[in-house]
């Protein structure tokens, strides 16, 4: 199994940085580059303990599908989003933030394990890990972009109903 972890400094309160990283549409908008969409579960909006939502995105030129439910949830310190359903053997994906002088300290923690046993431990080793930790980053730099610019409300009003 691997793991990976980023942390990042975001100029705004706890609160905001816990709501963006659970919006539906503000993932969609930091994972841009993989085509990343919403096309099962809840595809819009901010998850909740237990929602599920499946992803359909383009990662290393192959189109997947993965399904995940949010599993741990106290806001605005911590939620955990599990695979239910995909290629990978295991994904649990921890979002921790802790309130910091001026901002948040943002901590991601990604501990997954690739299908294929041996196989897949080779392939952790030799690129999945890196391009995890490149995808991992670049979406974290686009949420902290999105979290300290006047954008940030459209992904996190308040919303009508379910």
């Amino acid at each position: 199994m691997s793991r990976i972890e980023i942390s990042i400094f975001v100029a705004a309160p706890p609160e905001r940085c816990f709501d963006l990283a659970r919006s539906v549409d503000a993932h969609v908008e930091s994972t841009s580059g993989t085509g990343e969409r919403a096309i099962g579960g809840r595809t819009t909006g901010l998850l909740e303990l237990g929602d599920q939502v499946t992803w359909r995105a383009r990662h290393l030129g192959v189109w997947q599908e993965l399904t995940s439910r949010i599993t741990e949830y106290d806001r605005p310190r911590h939620f955990r989003d599990s695979l239910v359903r995909g290629i990978f053997a295991r994904v649990h994906h921890d979002h921790y933030f802790r309130s910091a002088i001026s901002g948040t300290l943002v901590r991601d923690v990604f501990d997954y394990r690739a299908p294929l046993g041996p196989l897949g431990w080779l392939a952790e080793r030799l690129f999945l890990d890196g391009y995890l930790r490149r995808f991992l980053r670049a979406r974290t730099e686009a949420l902290k972009k999105l979290a300290e610019s006047n954008d940030w409300d459209k992904f996190i009003r308040p919303e009508r109903g379910r």
